[in-house]
């Protein structure tokens, strides 16, 4: 099946079809399964088709992806650590400050009510306003010096210039905010595959150390350094492994320095998820770069 970058409507609801045609297994049967709660938890829902091959499910935002592996059909919902889980169906990815996820793998059964209600969960955080037209209109004329300061303010509005090859300029800090400005400002399809990327190395190494420095995102484990950074270029997304040729296989893209090694990431070119995880662990696990 041809890989799409982003997908919505008729085509995406194609996609889909073919996905789980494609699968022919118990995780086929488990996703359309999945797939018809969500309908009926939320008639209005809109299929995406994202990240060269995700199922998504939105409204008023993104509620979950449908990912199958070999071992299990995974549900990541973007905002799950936000949303009250009684029945426990949160069972990934428990360790992030956003995301959660549900893995259902051969034999088990969901729980069709309690997952129906997450999903209209979902929805209703994703719908909710955080303030209401009134009350901002009230703060604003109670503090006029105030917003009219940070309307003047250059760090208020300045948006992140892109350098040359449409790299983002980030402030070097750490943790998960800077990450998110960087993947933010990525332009084009290469957003999408930074918040991709940067969700597959979160599910690898729960925990993971994260920083912006010299206009890349690092990732990286406590006392043993960075063992990823990713840059944009004009045409491709570039992943440095810094121990790369330790990795098996070697990751394609050749360097300068002896250990590091390259994944270039091109628009429509299919990412192999599986190989990248792997890789991710495997880099994980040597010493890297020093923090």
């Amino acid at each position: 099946m041809k890989s799409q970058t982003k997908t919505d409507g008729d085509s995406a609801s194609k996609f889909i079809n073919e996905r789980i045609a494609e699968l022919g297994d118990w995780r086929g049967d488990t996703l359309a399964r999945v797939r018809a709660l969500i309908k009926e938890a939320v008639p209005e829902v809109v299929e995406e088709w994202k990240w060269r091959g995700t199922p998504v499910w939105s409204h008023d935002g993104g509620i979950c992806t449908g990912e199958a592996y070999k071992k299990a059909v995974k549900l990541t919902f973007f905002k799950g650590a936000s949303l009250e889980d009684p029945a426990g169906l949160f069972n990934s990815s428990l360790d992030g400050n956003v995301r959660r996820a549900i893995d259902i793998h051969e034999g088990e059964a969901l729980n069709a009510k309690a997952f129906k209600a997450l999903i209209r969960a979902a929805v209703a955080l994703n719908t909710a306003a955080p303030k209401s037209k009134k009350a901002t209109a009230k703060k604003s004329a109670a503090a006029p010096k105030a917003t009219a300061a940070r309307r003047k303010s250059p760090a208020a509005a300045a948006k992140p210039v892109l350098l040359s090859g449409g790299n983002p300029q980030i402030a070097k800090g750490y943790g998960d905010a800077p990450i998110r400005a960087y993947i933010e400002a990525m332009p084009g399809w290469k957003r999408d595959v930074g918040h991709r990327l940067d969700e597959l190395i979160e599910r690898t190494i729960p925990g993971v150390s994260k920083a912006v420095k010299w206009n890349s995102p690092m990732y990286g484990v406590e006392g043993q350094g960075w063992f990823l950074g990713i840059h944009c270029f004009a045409k491709y997304i570039k992943v440095a492994f810094f121990r790369g040729t330790s990795l098996r296989p070697i990751p394609p893209g050749a360097s300068k320095s002896q250990d590091t090694r390259y994944l270039d990431i091109r628009e429509d070119e299919p990412l192999d998820e599986a190989q990248f995880a792997a890789w991710v662990k495997q880099a994980s696990q040597l010493p890297g770069e020093r923090m």
